[in-house]
């Protein structure tokens, strides 16, 4: 037994910079972005801009700072944004964009826990009715819980709003999963959507950083409101590079934690785990037969989080097959 982490499943952003992202960080170019002078933000967001097809870009300290931007960008007070109820920026980012936007958060139902049906989103829009909030803005989310959603029925719902006057917003924390899994252009997955947040923090290793693509006339209202929301960086190329890296050498590499999680959870089903759920990085583990396997495993020096009747067991790139082998090792002793 030991008290050391040998493998922690809690989250991919727990990711560490490895030694050529922290050389870059350490050699990167830098200027005031606050006057856009910072040359490596600059290149970072073009990189972006480019890659999802989009005009532009806009470098954020984190995912929720970027999603609030985006969805403020698209909306005013007394509009109504309609999204999934377990979304993250339903669920996990304070209700920003109505206590510090007055918009409305409407919550909805997804299908198969991941996305929000047309008939869901046209039962949604309210009527032009001076009763009612107006309906601006569909909010999505992919990966859901590391879940995958097919384009094609991405397009069904975000046809759909647009046919009933939304623009579409997507939290892509974890796009590029979903580009790999998927095994498409990260264009073509963008294009649906008029604003993309991509966090960098997760699967993709940085220390910091999401990046707010979308057409220009959006970004430009998005790098105020950024400013407004006490966002603005100087020297903030030092961050940029780690994005940068990451683009060109860990996005290939998420294959590996999706195999990795396929691997997982294919032992924890041969070992009468409970009930086991796994797509991109994530597994998810439901009925565990051991109340307390949280507290035997963290003796072995595995972390994964809880105690929650579904425990969530997060592949990423500092799980490597040694750790995912003393993880193994150390369920089959305790389940």
């Amino acid at each position: 037994m030991s008290n050391r982490i040998l493998c922690d499943f809690r989250s991919d952003t727990l990711t560490t910079p490895c030694a050529g992202m922290r050389a870059a960080m350490a050699d990167a170019e830098v200027g005031d972005d606050v006057y856009g002078e910072d040359p490596t933000v600059l290149r970072l967001q073009d990189q972006l801009a480019e890659r999802l097809g989009k005009d532009a870009a806009l470098f954020f300290a984190s995912g929720t700072q970027s999603n609030l931007a985006g969805m403020l960008a698209h909306c005013g007070r007394g509009e109504e944004i309609i999204v999934g109820a377990p979304y993250h920026t339903y669920v996990y980012e304070a209700a920003g964009a109505s206590v510090l936007g007055g918009i409305a958060l409407y919550p909805v139902p997804v299908a198969d826990g991941r996305h929000i049906t047309p008939d869901t989103i046209r039962a949604a829009v309210k009527e032009d009715d001076n009763h009612h909030a107006i309906s601006r803005l569909l909010a999505c989310e992919h990966t859901v819980s590391g879940r995958v959603i097919p384009l094609e029925t991405i397009r069904q719902s975000t046809d759909t709003a647009r046919a009933h006057g939304l623009n579409c917003h997507l939290d892509g924390a974890r796009f590029f999963n979903a580009v790999v899994a998927l095994d498409i252009d990260p264009a073509a997955l963008a294009a649906p959507f008029d604003t993309v947040s991509i966090c960098l923090s997760k699967g993709l290793g940085t220390p910091v950083g999401s990046v707010l693509v979308g057409n220009r006339d959006l970004i430009a209202k998005a790098h105020r409101l950024r400013k407004m929301l006490g966002g603005g960086m100087r020297q903030a190329g030092v961050l940029a590079a780690a994005g940068i890296y990451a683009l060109a050498h860990n996005i290939g590499r998420l294959a590996e934690d999706h195999a990795r999680a396929h691997d997982l959870a294919s032992f924890l089903s041969n070992h009468n785990a409970g009930e086991v759920v796994q797509d991109t990085n994530m597994v998810f583990l439901r009925g565990a037969p051991d109340d307390m396997l949280d507290d035997k495993m963290r003796r072995c020096g595995i972390e994964i989080g809880g105690p929650y009747d579904i425990r969530r067991l997060v592949l990423h790139k500092d799980i490597d097959d040694s750790a995912l082998s003393a993880a193994k090792k150390a369920f089959a002793e305790h389940l």
